[in-house]
């Protein structure tokens, strides 16, 4: 009798379909996906892929983004209702007031968000490719939205611009206390503070490290240290193990956990594929406003990464 993850290799053969799942989904989930990544790789892995089907395994600006730039092909999400808070934190009134006081300002969106958000926007970014994309606008005024600490990251990086905050923010992040990790530091002095810039800014403070969580999983695997306080989703743990096992990683934060993602199980990922149950749609008017600043992403980060060869 075949094992359920078996069952879904088999499945996805018999319907031409690719499983993306994010480093914040259970660690049986990863193991099953084509692609494992950030929110930048898994945009582009959902665009190259030649496959007609692609199996979401993250929360719903994720499948939805997905969509937006493959309109063509069928994009399920094995737990539609595993929205990520951060994503709802934009006001449409907002942008169109900061628009109107600042004449030349790029409306910066972060992916996490949702699709109606980056139709009103001018490019997204990822976590990854934030910094590299900001500094590449001519635009002096940024509005960065939704997550405030992610901006301000940004702005501290890129002082020469203007980089205006809005008030969202991801409550995994911020759950993590810069009280929690002088605790840890203090229980483990060899250990390096790693951090995602979805943190606060009291807690990038500490930190030897900050960058995505690709960067955080790389830096981990590199790095001469043996133990690390890592501040961002416990999900990553599944990959770091993976690749630097004779490691120790700590976390701190009383809420390190994503709700939204945890929501995925192998079972619901067996059930889209087999019933083809969470469906993505998005109106043709809705995805061609909001492929724009997707698209400008991809095309953007390409080129950055073209010239940092």
């Amino acid at each position: 009798m075949e094992t359920i993850q078996e069952e879904i290799r088999r499945l996805c053969d018999e319907k031409g379909a690719c499983i993306l799942a994010h480093y914040y989904v259970d660690g049986e989930i990863q193991d099953v996906a084509d692609y494992v990544g950030d929110s930048f790789y898994l945009a582009k892995m959902a665009k190259n892929d030649k496959r007609n089907t692609i199996v979401f395994c993250g929360v719903t600006f994720m499948g939805e983004s997905a969509k937006i730039v493959n309109p063509n092909k069928t994009v399920l999400l094995p737990s539609p209702d595993a929205v990520c808070p951060m994503a709802l934190m934009a006001d449409k009134d907002e942008i169109a007031r900061v628009r109107k006081e600042f004449e030349d300002v790029a409306v910066v969106c972060y992916i996490n968000s949702e699709a109606s958000t980056k139709a009103l926007s001018d490019i997204c970014v990822t976590s990854s490719n934030a910094l590299n994309i900001v500094r590449k606008l001519p635009n002096k005024n940024i509005y960065f939205i939704p997550d405030n600490n992610l901006g301000r990251f940004v702005a501290q990086k890129i002082p020469e611009k203007n980089v205006i905050l809005n008030r969202g923010f991801c409550h995994v992040h911020t759950s993590i206390t810069a009280d929690a990790i002088s605790k840890a530091v203090w229980n483990h002095p060899e250990a390096e503070v790693i951090a995602h810039p979805e943190c606060t800014e009291e807690v990038c403070d500490l930190a030897n490290f900050i960058g995505s969580t690709k960067e955080l999983i790389e830096y981990v695997e590199k790095s001469h240290k043996n133990e690390f306080v890592v501040c961002t989703e416990k999900g990553v743990l599944h990959e770091m193990q993976k690749r630097a096992p004779q490691k120790s990683f700590y976390f701190v934060g009383a809420k390190q956990i994503c709700p939204n993602m945890k929501k995925l199980t192998l079972e619901k990922v067996r059930d889209c594929l087999l019933y083809g149950s969470g469906e993505v749609f998005v109106s043709e008017e809705l995805r061609v406003a909001s492929e724009k600043p997707l698209e400008r992403m991809l095309s953007l980060g390409s080129l950055i990464s073209s010239d940092s060869k």
